[in-house]
């Protein structure tokens, strides 16, 4: 399910798009237009006769007139939406019938006019499905557009017909050599070519009234009249129609079928079985894919509009939050000296537990060190007891997970405040005293600091840079000022203990647990702030396999918290506050937006391909540049160099399509009441803080890059 539903859901949409871009003729499509050609091979019965040509059969082609006082109205390009419901209105008003030339393309996005077609007693006859000029088409292209026109009408009115009415055709006399061949096939295939008497030429929009002088024929004569009724603006021909159904009317004429006035059977033919179900399955297709792609265009909309503003949101406040903390008169009350607790869960970290330890021993705030050691088997605690450390102290457990350990080690906990980090993480000298200073302030429950990706010199690790410093800690500060902090940071926070023990310790109903706490400690109205100079280094995964590990059980976590907390959306005082205000945005930002973000490279490439891709590459370097301003600002706040940057437009075509699978299985997941266990991540414990004097230094190890 983790590969094979990802895909399936990007073949259908691929599948979607191609289908939609084909009946809007954005795919497959030919616009060139052939200029006239010489007539020598035209028969003179053809160039001087009537506007039907009659090439079936094994017999000579003929040219058909319509006889006197009748008029055939002819509409092209259709139907329109907007445009056809009003003109067969006024072919209703004036009792009059007409014959229209639809486009498979439009047939199949608006059945329900062609089922109308057909049921007010009008013809309806092929214009072919893209509307090419056929005179640059090979034969098989000239079957599959009749073809396809075909299967639109049996789709949208369960018909067939033998009109036909070739793209940018004009008079009999018009035919040349180059059309004249592709008639005599037309008409091969069992096909009556359609052209015109009189041409309105309102897609000019000449003017009402000379739309109707162009229309109306000499005398008595009878005429096919061409008109359109899509293509463009038809309020002129609407309002033609008008003047010109009394006018003709009252000159004698009657307004007929092309059959009727031929004294010809009816050109349509009933469908029925496999051809009745395939037109349906088409049209429905057709249907299913107009709506989900507008449905889908109309959520990039809107989704876009929120992202900028969340953009804009999040530059303003953390603008706002780096001014209020670095302030001169900014205090969060009287500086915290006391010693803190200092919790270090480790499952087999035999690889980094030595440089985590010695960077506490650091420390220039006063600690005691705890290691729970959470059942390893790779003598993580033995390292620990070797080194025969002051304060600090190891606890050993059967393996039960980080929030039972966690448990465990506040258990174990002397002092009032608890720091917690990860096994994998190194502290800075003043990482623990920046942590803890919020605490001056008797409000604050929990403080998150501020990690940083160590590994930074591989491509990986470079985007989980951005990420970390972008995506997360830009977003802690502008939820710092919201008071709906989501998650602080498994690798570097800091809790009340009196805060802990209210909500219950650390929960293990989540695989988020710190995220689980966080949210805890809002319904329980503490303040949870972020404290941007308490910085941590932790070791990022440096592997795909590892990558998607970690953010799957991420995202899994995430959900299962936010579902859990669901109740603080009805609840009232600062459990209220935060389920109207945090638990909104976790769940549009991080958890249901992203998942249609793929959708913004799907809809890239397309237009790439198909569509207007000048405009495309605007858009897209545009999205680009506004996460570029974003993230530049970010790094200016952290003080990091802006060399990274330079991944970032790989980042959004690569990296970012990574975590939305991941994101996508995590759904999986959940809707499919699926389990996900714990996964240990294979450490290098190449990560040491900037400064580091007394850890041990081995040859070979990379040092962050700062």
């Amino acid at each position: 399910m983790r590969y094979l539903l990802p895909s399936l859901l990007l073949v259908a949409l691929l599948a979607m798009l191609m289908l939609r871009g084909y009946v809007h003729s954005e795919i497959l499509a030919d616009h060139r237009v052939r200029p006239p050609d010489a007539t020598g091979q035209v028969p003179d019965r053809i160039l001087k006769g009537g506007p039907v040509i009659d090439a079936r059969g094994t017999t000579a082609a003929k040219a058909l007139k319509v006889p006197d006082r009748k008029l055939v109205l002819t509409f092209d390009d259709g139907p329109d939406p907007e445009w056809t419901p009003k003109v067969l209105d006024k072919l209703k008003k004036y009792n009059a019938h007409g014959v229209f030339f639809v486009t498979g393309t439009m047939a199949s996005r608006h059945p329900d006019l062609v089922r109308r077609m057909v049921d007010e007693g009008h013809e309806v006859g092929l214009h072919t499905f893209n509307h090419p000029d056929l005179a640059y088409q090979t034969k098989s292209r000239i079957d599959w557009e009749l073809t396809q026109n075909q299967l639109a009408l049996a789709g949208a009115a369960g018909i067939r017909s033998s009109l036909f009415r070739p793209p940018y055709s004009s008079f009999s006399d018009a035919m040349d050599d180059k059309s004249w061949p592709v008639t005599e096939y037309i008409g091969s295939l069992g096909y009556i070519t359609v052209l015109n008497n009189t041409d309105s030429e309102d897609w000019k929009r000449p003017g009402v009234d000379e739309i109707i002088r162009r229309a109306a024929p000499k005398g008595t004569s009878g005429s096919i009249v061409l008109m359109h009724d899509s293509g463009g603006d038809r309020s002129q021909t609407v309002a033609a129609l008008d003047t010109f159904l009394p006018e003709m009317q009252a000159r004698g004429f009657e307004f007929a079928n092309l059959t009727e006035a031929l004294g010809a059977p009816s050109a349509h033919t009933p469908v029925s079985g496999v051809e009745l179900l395939k037109g349906k399955a088409f049209v429905g297709a057709v249907a299913v894919s107009e709506g989900t792609t507008a449905a889908l265009v109309a959520g990039l909309a809107a989704i876009g509009v929120l992202v900028i503003g969340r953009f804009g949101l999040m530059l303003v406040l953390s603008f706002a939050h780096a001014r209020k903390v670095r302030g001169r008169d900014f205090s969060w009350g009287p500086p915290v000296t006391e010693p803190v607790t200092v919790l270090v869960p480790a499952y087999n970290e035999r690889e980094c537990i030595a440089n985590t330890v010695r960077s506490l021993m650091e420390s220039d705030h006063p600690i005691e060190v705890i290691v729970i050691d959470d059942g390893s088997t790779d003598g993580t605690a033995d390292i620990v007891e070797a080194m025969w450390l002051p304060n600090v102290h190891v606890v050993r457990q059967v393996n039960g997970g980080k929030p039972a350990a966690l448990n465990n080690g506040i258990a174990h906990a002397s002092h009032d405040i608890v720091v917690m980090m990860d096994g994998d993480t190194v502290f800075e000298p003043a990482t623990v005293r920046e942590l803890v200073q919020p605490f001056g302030d008797p409000a604050v429950g929990a403080v998150a600091g501020n990690a940083k990706v160590g590994n930074r010199d591989t491509l990986i690790g470079a985007w989980q840079h951005i990420e970390y410093v972008m995506g997360f800690n830009l977003d802690r500060r502008m939820y710092d000022l919201l008071r709906c902090m989501p998650t602080i940071p498994g690798a570097v926070g800091a809790f009340r203990r009196q805060a802990l023990e209210r909500v219950g310790g650390m929960s293990e109903d989540t695989l988020a647990e710190d995220t689980d706490i966080t949210m805890a400690m809002h319904r329980d109205g503490w303040r949870v702030v972020y404290a941007e100079r308490a910085r941590a280094w932790t070791e990022a995964p440096e592997s795909v396999q590892q990558l998607w590990s970690q953010r799957y059980r991420w995202s899994y976590g995430t959900m299962q918290a936010i579902w859990k907390h669901r109740r603080a959306l009805i609840e009232r005082g600062p459990s209220g506050r935060f389920g109207r205000v945090g638990l909104p945005l976790v769940s549009l930002f991080m958890v249901l937006f992203p998942l249609l973000a793929p959708l913004i490279d799907v809809f890239l490439l397309y237009g790439l391909v198909f569509g207007p891709t000048g405009n495309t590459i605007l858009a897209w370097l545009g999205v680009l540049a506004v996460q570029a301003v974003c993230a530049a600002y970010a790094f200016r706040l952290d003080g990091e160099r802006m060399v990274h940057l330079i991944s970032l437009p790989l980042q959004q075509v690569l990296y970012r399509q990574l975590m939305y699978v991941v994101l996508l299985q995590s759904w999986i997941t959940a809707l499919t009441g699926g389990r996900l266990r714990w996964q240990k991540l294979r450490r290098t414990g190449a990560v040491e803080a900037p400064g580091a004097t007394t850890a041990r230094r081995t040859e070979g190890i990379r040092r962050p890059v700062a």
